[in-house]
Formats: structure tokens, C-alpha cells, sequence
């Protein structure tokens, strides 16, 4: 199973792939305001790569529950100096972590490889367009409503039915638009319009997404439903993402996607180790 993503490309099966987050962002959940401006942004990243990361996801619009809108101009003042630094800089790979298409145009030319995308559930091709013409790698995540209603009232008859039908309709469209099935990876959108068992349920179900035959992403880092599990503020979640990070790695996903990712590293890599020797 290949993933392309531009010039860049990866086989699997292969050790599993660190995507290390940098929020230049004033308001995210877990660490808002820390890296908002581009000289603290590219200092954490650079330090994420030296602690592994394989890809660095930059991200300038919160989308935790209930985040409000920004505009294109704002949040591209953000992230374009970032990624520009980074680009001469980085070995990783540059993702940009956007729902904009006009975000993402300019975040490809400015460096960025891959789109993670939280809005792929979009009826606008638009996106898919810029994909097929660039080439870029896409994380196509499912969301149920958008950041400002995705937490009222989530609801699923079977979750897990329910996101492997979107992975189905999504590839298709993007296919129909000209976009390679080597380009896309799915992610479940853990805290994506989900409560505690339904985060749950697609955490204990992952390998029935392997049927898509495209790489799996997994994000639950410091996430709010650990929180809820938990008891714990996002400062104290990092055990519980390490827990989901060995649990991924256990049902053979390819991709973590992390705040923490020298201690992610350790977790994953131990495993691997194990795995490769029969142990798991």
C-alpha cells in the first residue's frame, strides 16, 4: 500500500508514521497561545523533529468544540510564515492542516506536501480539484456537523458503519475529480461530532476501516473524550494518548498524529519492536 504525497512517497507495511502538531493558533484546546507566533511555531517544530516526527501539521484555525470561524486572510497571516521557514529548514514532511481550499493553494506552494482536512465532508469539490492538480497528499477525515455544533448532540446508529460508508463515498468523489486513491489517508475523526462511546467504539473497531485499502491516521491526542474517560484536564492526558497510540499501533495503523512526540515515539517504536518478534 503506497501513500503519495507530492515528491514525497511511503510504503507500507513500515514503521508507523509520527505526525507532530504545531498550532499557531491563540485558542486550541490543549496548547493555544504557547506557538502563535512564527518564531515559537518554527522552534517547537524543529524541536518535534528532533524528537522524530516524521511529518509536522500546521494548523492557524482552532477546530476544538465550539472554536469560532477564521477568516482566510487571518488564518493564512498565520501559518504562511511557518511553513516558508520551515520548508528551507524541515527534513519532515509539511502538512497543513486546513479547511480552506484557498489555505491549502497557498500552503502547497509555500512548501506543505499533504492537506489534513477536518471538512472533507464538503459537497464543494473544490478542495478535490487542488488535489488532483498538485498531487498533495489528503487526510480525509470524518466529522459529523462542523467545530460549532459537532458537540450538541452527536448521534449514530452503528459509528463505525456509519464512518466506513463516508470513507466509501468520499474516495469515490475524490476518484471522480481526478484524485489517485495513493493520495488519500483516512482518519476517523476521533472528537470529530463524537460522544465518549462512540470514540470508543471506533478506537476497538479500527481494523474494520482496513477494508478501504488506504493507510489510517489516528489522532487522539490529549483529546476531550480522554478527559471525559479519564476525569483529567488536557494537561494530565498524556498517558491516555499513549494508551490509544499503542492500541493504534496494535491494529496496524499507519499514521499517529501527536502533541507529545518523543514520548509517542518511545510507546510506538517499543511495540514495533515487540511485533517484529512475535510478542504482540
Amino acid at each position: 500500500m503506497i501513500w503519495q504525497a507530492g515528491r514525497h512517497r511511503w510504503e507500507f507495511p513500515r514503521p508507523t508514521l509520527l505526525m507532530g502538531v504545531v498550532n499557531v493558533t491563540p485558542d486550541s484546546f490543549y496548547d493555544g497561545g504557547r506557538y502563535a507566533t512564527p518564531e515559537a511555531a518554527v522552534a517547537h517544530a524543529l524541536e518535534l523533529e528532533r524528537e522524530g516526527a516524521d511529518i509536522l501539521d500546521i494548523g492557524g484555525e482552532s477546530t476544538r468544540p465550539g472554536a469560532e470561524p477564521v477568516g482566510e486572510a487571518e488564518e493564512l497571516r498565520r501559518v504562511l510564515p511557518v511553513l516558508e521557514a520551515l520548508a528551507g529548514r524541515a527534513r519532515a514532511v509539511l502538512s497543513i492542516d486546513t479547511q480552506k481550499p484557498a489555505v491549502a493553494r497557498a500552503a502547497l506552494a509555500a512548501g506543505a506536501s499533504i492537506v489534513n482536512d477536518i471538512a472533507a465532508n464538503r459537497e464543494d469539490p473544490e478542495m478535490a480539484r487542488l488535489l488532483a492538480e498538485t498531487g498533495a497528499g489528503y487526510v480525509c477525515l470524518h466529522m459529523q456537523g462542523t467545530p460549532q455544533t459537532m458537540q450538541a448532540a452527536p448521534h449514530y446508529t452503528d459509528v463505525t458503519a456509519e464512518v466506513g460508508a463516508f470513507f466509501e463515498r468520499q474516495l469515490a468523489r475524490l476518484a471522480a475529480v481526478g484524485v489517485r486513491a495513493e493520495q488519500v489517508v483516512l482518519d476517523p475523526g476521533l472528537g470529530f461530532g463524537k460522544d465518549l462511546e462512540h470514540n470508543l467504539r471506533l478506537l476497538a473497531t479500527l481494523e474494520s476501516f482496513r477494508r478501504h485499502q488506504r493507510p489510517i491516521l489516528l489522532g487522539a491526542s490529549r483529546k476531550s473524550f480522554l478527559g471525559r474517560l479519564l476525569g483529567v484536564p488536557a494537561a494530565e492526558r498524556l498517558a491516555g494518548s499513549l494508551a490509544c497510540a499503542a492500541w493504534a499501533v496494535l491494529r496496524g495503523v499507519e499514521i499517529v498524529r501527536t502533541h507529545d512526540v518523543a514520548a509517542t515515539r518511545q510507546v510506538v517504536r517499543t511495540l514495533e519492536a515487540l511485533k517484529s518478534r512475535g510478542g504482540c
